[in-house]
């Protein structure tokens, strides 16, 4: 094999050994999750001493992870990043928690809570998203990204971290659902599984504009609809229909539905 394309590959190894392990990186993020959730959590602490420990063995993994992209990536501002994610566990944890309370309201089949958060794939997704969306506001894209493809791979629910996604937001079953980079979502959205809120254009001149639609407060998103544009807004309590193609506004109130054509 040619020598130098060898060493330039050698040279690829050493930069990517700067990064965290993708192992390192879901082991903290279910550690977070634990932290948060005990339903998800397999230790059992004696004290609030060793509890404390045990976090503070968490955030290590996080400054590592930190420490690797910052190295590898010369990305501002990581210094703060462990403290400012930090101060947002309290308000992250909270939102949650509506999430969880919002799944738990529309889904008849939900017995509690804790069924939501240990068992539901739209939970899951969601959580990972607003961990990741934290992340992301803080700069740290890539590591906000690897998140949420780890959600991605387990769920089948893609949910890019760049994504603006309101309050008590609920996925039902949710496998094959796309949200995209520059969607705007409401408080007391839901959405069913493949959904698509996507890009009408996928330029790479249009990186840095709004692609993707807003869905405004109260919308219900039945299966298999697909709604694109950055331009196409969804208004507040509108009812879209399963495998509907929407690429224009429709006003507040609004009921969407597909009508099979009739037979002759």
């Amino acid at each position: 094999m040619n020598e130098d394309f060898l060493a330039r590959l050698y040279h690829n190894h050493l930069e990517a050994n700067k990064l965290p392990s993708p192992q390192l990186i879901e082991e903290w993020l279910n550690g977070i999750l634990a932290f948060l959730f005990p339903e998800l959590s397999t230790l059992k602490f004696e004290s609030e001493a060793t509890f404390r420990d045990h976090y503070r063995t968490n955030d290590l993994k996080l400054f590592s992870i930190l420490t690797g992209m910052s190295e590898s990536f010369r990305l501002p501002q990581l210094n703060n990043v462990r403290d400012q994610f930090e101060e947002c566990l309290p308000e992250l944890y909270a939102s949650l928690i509506e999430d969880a309370e919002a799944i738990l309201a529309g889904d008849p089949a939900a017995i509690n809570r804790v069924e939501v958060i240990t068992t539901y794939p739209g939970f899951y997704a969601i959580a990972v998203y607003r961990i990741a969306h934290t992340m992301h506001r803080f700069g740290v894209g890539l590591l906000a990204r690897m998140l949420t493809e780890i959600a991605h791979g387990t769920t089948g629910i893609e949910i890019h971290p760049g994504a603006t996604i309101g309050r008590r937001f609920c996925i039902d079953h949710g496998t094959g659902i796309v949200i995209g980079e520059t969607v705007d979502i409401g408080d007391d959205v839901k959405v069913y599984q493949g959904v698509t809120l996507g890009a009408l254009s996928v330029k790479k001149e249009m990186a840095r504009t709004k692609r993707h639609p807003t869905i405004e407060n109260g919308v219900v998103i039945y299966a298999g609809a697909t709604i694109l544009g950055g331009d196409t807004v969804i208004g507040a309590n509108s009812i879209i229909g399963g495998n509907t193609w929407i690429v224009r506004s429709v006003p507040p109130e609004s009921r969407i539905y597909y009508r099979e054509p009739r037979m002759e």
